[in-house]
């Protein structure tokens, strides 16, 4: 990627939900100890950046903010104690502990009180540079990036879009012989569809968009079902049948809920079973009605899923450079310049793929 300099320097500032997102120049300031200045090769479009922008979910900075949390790039300048970081290609942590409190201590960075996510809490990557934590910042090895005909920009959205499915993979347990469904196959649940079948377990993907079951057929799903207009009861049976057919068993299904959709949660939640984990990856303003006592009487568990911690990203990232895990198939470059059409075309749902933002 060309080196821009600091008088190159821009970001898309969000000044008021719904409006459009104005761009801006603004000086990169010099890194404070323990922060990079990370040179932006590419930033993915979420469904938690439409949140912010078009429903009213608030974001932890005050307004302007440049939104974006899937970022990737090299490091153009460091502060003291991370002076080895410079010249290096990363991919930023879409939530960054702080790496020294008693939580992150303990493994547990993901609730991180001290916690800094681009986008939310600081200036985000929807940018030509953006200053984070050097702490958590993920290597990336160019020659095994290159091996595979991928690009550093393209990459980006291992920041959340895989990451954070694969911290659910793990956190769940999911191991060979395992049966899976994912409720949700676009996105995020495109991704958990191809970790959850290289960690070795068969794989079912839900969705109510035949172009999306049709993607993930061809990547990890072992069966697909268009669930619109279905009843519950069978889809869980429908579901069911398949798991026998491939010789799964009939409990203890692994169960990602990735749609984030009220519609979604209902669905993933009425597939419970007996000793079922129930993943939830999405995320939604939606409200949905359940019954609790299905988790003491199948004896199943619910975890939630926020974000992955900064350790888990080496792991991820193999799957990818080993060629387990697709991205490059689902993933399209856009111009930065372009981001407020973007922006639209995501919220209706108009694009196929996971729009990647480069300077």
């Amino acid at each position: 990627m060309a080196v821009q300099t600091a008088a190159d320097a821009h970001r898309w500032m969000m000044t008021e939900p719904g409006k459009p997102l104005v761009r801006e120049q603004f000086p990169v300031p010099s890194p404070a100890a323990g922060e990079v200045v990370v040179q932006v090769a590419g930033c993915g479009v979420c469904h938690t950046d439409l949140g912010y922008y078009y429903d009213g979910v608030r974001p932890n900075h005050d307004l302007p903010l440049a939104l974006g949390h899937e970022i990737s790039g090299v490091v153009t300048a460091a502060g003291r104690d991370a002076e080895d970081w410079v010249g290096q290609s990363v991919i930023v942590p879409a939530v960054i502990p702080c790496g020294s409190c008693d939580f992150c201590k303990r493994g547990r960075g993901t609730i991180c009180p001290n916690q800094k996510m681009p986008g939310n809490d600081i200036q985000g990557g929807f940018a030509s540079h953006v200053v984070v934590p050097a702490f958590g910042l993920c290597p990336v090895d160019l020659e095994r990036l290159t091996n595979i005909g991928m690009s550093l920009a393209d990459l980006s959205v291992v920041a959340d879009a895989m990451t954070t499915p694969y911290q659910a993979a793990v956190q769940a347990g999911v191991k060979e012989g395992d049966f899976a469904v994912v409720i949700g196959a676009g996105g995020v649940g495109g991704y958990a569809v191809q970790i959850a079948a290289a960690l070795g377990a068969t794989v079912a993907a839900l969705d109510v968009d035949d172009a999306k079951l049709a993607a993930v057929a061809e990547f990890g799903a072992g069966f697909t079902l268009n669930t619109r207009g279905m009843d519950p009861r069978d889809i869980k049976k429908t579901v069911g049948g398949f798991a026998k057919e491939a010789g799964c068993a009939p409990t203890e299904w692994v169960i990602f809920e990735c749609s984030g959709s009220g519609a979604g949660q209902s669905t993933a939640y009425g597939l419970l079973n007996r000793g079922a984990t129930l993943c939830v990856v999405g995320f939604t303003m939606d409200k949905v009605e359940v019954r609790l006592s299905n988790l003491m009487a199948f004896h199943a568990r619910a975890l939630g899923n926020w974000g992955c911690p900064p350790e888990l990203y080496p792991g991820a990232l193999d799957l990818v450079l080993d060629g387990k895990v697709k991205v490059a198939p689902f993933v399209e470059q856009h111009s930065l310049n372009d981001i407020n059409q973007i922006f639209e075309a995501a919220h209706h749902g108009e694009l196929k793929r996971r729009a990647v933002m480069v300077p």
